[in-house]
């Protein structure tokens, strides 16, 4: 290899050692993230279960309103029924408390059925802030474990990007935006090894990035010119290391 080509394969490792600092550092960022889209989620949960219970509550003091005035209403037609004088008034005041009984009937049993809804809904309640409360303290947890970690990380991101960056002087401008361009695409492996195969010639020359079949042409300008090359299947920069 030549010089050019040597520079980078040496900014490769530099390259590949960054990358897999970077996604673990993000990882850890991840998991604290997760954790707090977790807590995100249940107090949504939260807020709609709450908002549903009130709205239920309003329900159900309506209802409690409904039953009072008609508890009142039925004590008056009571002492209008005694101070009736005829049979048909005392009929028709007798119908009205009739009436007015089974209306209660009928509102006092959807009153039980909507309290028993609410019942339902704050032990929901109940249980997403416990589940809340948890999640919050794994969370402290989590953050507590990571911080170290993650300034550990960060320090190595920034030594291997100074490491990264007096390697990158090394290689020209024109082939530097070639490897910059392709390790964006291919999360740090910009280049890829030509494995030889084949005891005697010919040989046969495989692409290490994808495994597809390469041209002999690639390793016999790889031998003699210190150029870049790129793979005619994946596009990543291949070197050839030595032939047999």
């Amino acid at each position: 290899m030549g010089p050019i080509i040597q520079a980078l394969v040496k900014l490769q490792a530099i390259e590949l050692d960054l990358t897999r600092i970077k996604r673990r550092r993000k990882a850890k960022g991840n998991a604290v993230t997760a954790q707090e889209n977790r807590i995100a989620q249940l107090n949504d949960e939260l807020s709609s279960l709450k908002e549903q219970s009130l709205g239920k509550r309003k329900k159900a003091d309506e209802f409690e309103l409904f039953l009072n005035t008609n508890r009142q209403r039925v004590e008056k037609l009571r002492t209008d029924l005694n101070a009736a004088r005829t049979n048909k008034e005392y009929a028709a005041i007798l119908t009205q408390i009739n009436t007015q009984k089974a209306d209660d009937a009928r509102v006092e049993e959807e009153a039980l059925a909507l309290m028993n809804e609410i019942d339902s809904l704050q032990a929901q309640i109940t249980d997403i802030e416990t589940r809340t409360a948890q999640e919050t303290e794994k969370l402290a947890t989590i953050k507590g474990s990571c911080a170290e970690e993650i300034e550990k990380l960060d320090r190595m991101i920034t030594e291997l990007t100074e490491k990264r960056n007096a390697a990158a002087v090394e290689v020209p401008k024109e082939e530097l935006a070639i490897f910059n361009r392709l390790s964006n695409r291919f999360e740090g492996e910009a280049m890829a090894e030509v494995l030889v195969e084949g005891k005697k010639p010919p040989y046969t020359y495989t692409c290490s990035g994808c495994y597809m079949s390469l041209k002999a042409e690639h390793a016999n300008a790889l031998l003699s010119h210190d150029k870049v090359r790129l793979c005619d299947n994946c596009g990543r920069i291949i070197y050839l290391t030595a032939l047999k």
